[in-house]
């Protein structure tokens, strides 16, 4: 009796070919770019790349512009808090350097690097009266009368820019708020004639920076910008630019004529101290 458990049905492999020819022996086709394609290819790159950069390097600048301008309120935010829990005087100065040398640096221009540091009254007067017919320095050579508050600050790719006064009519840069004149406001071309310098170290013989832009404030935390015929306004303001290195950053595009965005003022208040920052 046949036992089916044991018929085989030939091998488990395929059975060959039928029609007795054997398989084709097939190789990948292989392709490649022409010289022409290549170089087609890397001009559209260019091309494209020389489209592109410019729009990143404005989008930075706008990046560090707007950097700058909340590490500046940082600032005037910190040191008029101080004044006020002090019971005592703070100044912040503000200064600038050449971005492209090593810091600090005395090279001209001094474009692309602001510089700020902030100091108080050690005995918590004013160290001066009034307003000032002639310089006054906060802090002779081995004297002991300022303090320093925080760290030195440094900000890269901005300059301070002196703008012209807002109409007041409206909440954007071009119609922000209007400062009194030109004594309340600081940037590359004011206050006229400030009065008041510091250093840093403070107190020191040969300071690496020496501070004349400044801000005062109270212990009532009212802040005015130093000038020998400053008083009490308002509103004060901060202007600063985009920079590249030493190289302003362009405020308006040639092509559509869209405000690129470069531009910020940073205002305070003279009583109460709010901090508003505009950019363009």
């Amino acid at each position: 009796m046949h036992d089916s458990r044991f018929t085989t049905h030939g091998p488990l492999t395929s059975d060959p070919p039928r029609d007795g020819f054997a398989a084709p022996n097939l190789r990948p086709l292989t392709s490649g770019f022409t010289l022409m394609e290549l170089l087609v290819v890397t001009g559209i790159i260019a091309m494209l790349m020389a489209l592109v950069i410019p729009a990143f390097t404005n989008i930075k600048s706008g990046g560090d512009v707007t950097s700058a301008a909340y590490t500046i309120k940082g600032v005037l935010d910190t040191a008029r808090t101080y004044a006020k829990a002090n019971n005592t005087y703070t100044w912040v100065g503000f200064c600038e350097e050449n971005v492209s040398q090593p810091s600090p640096n005395s090279a001209t221009p001094a474009i692309g690097r602001v510089v700020s540091s902030t100091v108080a009254s050690n005995d918590g007067t004013m160290l001066y009266t009034g307003n000032l017919s002639s310089p006054v320095t906060l802090d002779p050579p081995n004297s002991a009368t300022l303090i320093q508050v925080g760290k030195l600050i440094k900000v890269d790719n901005v300059h301070l820019k002196s703008f012209a006064a807002g109409p007041g009519t409206g909440s954007t840069f071009d119609t922000r708020p209007a400062f009194g004149s030109t004594a309340a406001q600081i940037g590359d071309t004011t206050p006229p004639t400030p009065s008041l310098t510091f250093h840093y170290p403070v107190a020191s013989s040969s300071p690496q920076y020496t501070f004349t832009k400044v801000v005062q404030f109270s212990p009532r935390g009212e802040g005015v910008v130093d000038n020998s015929n400053y008083a009490l306004t308002s509103l004060s303001e901060i202007g600063v630019q985009a920079s590249h290195g030493t190289a302003l950053a362009a405020t308006v595009d040639p092509v559509t004529g869209k405000y690129l965005g470069n531009l910020v003022a940073i205002q305070f208040g003279g009583v109460g101290g709010n901090v508003t920052i505009y950019r363009r």
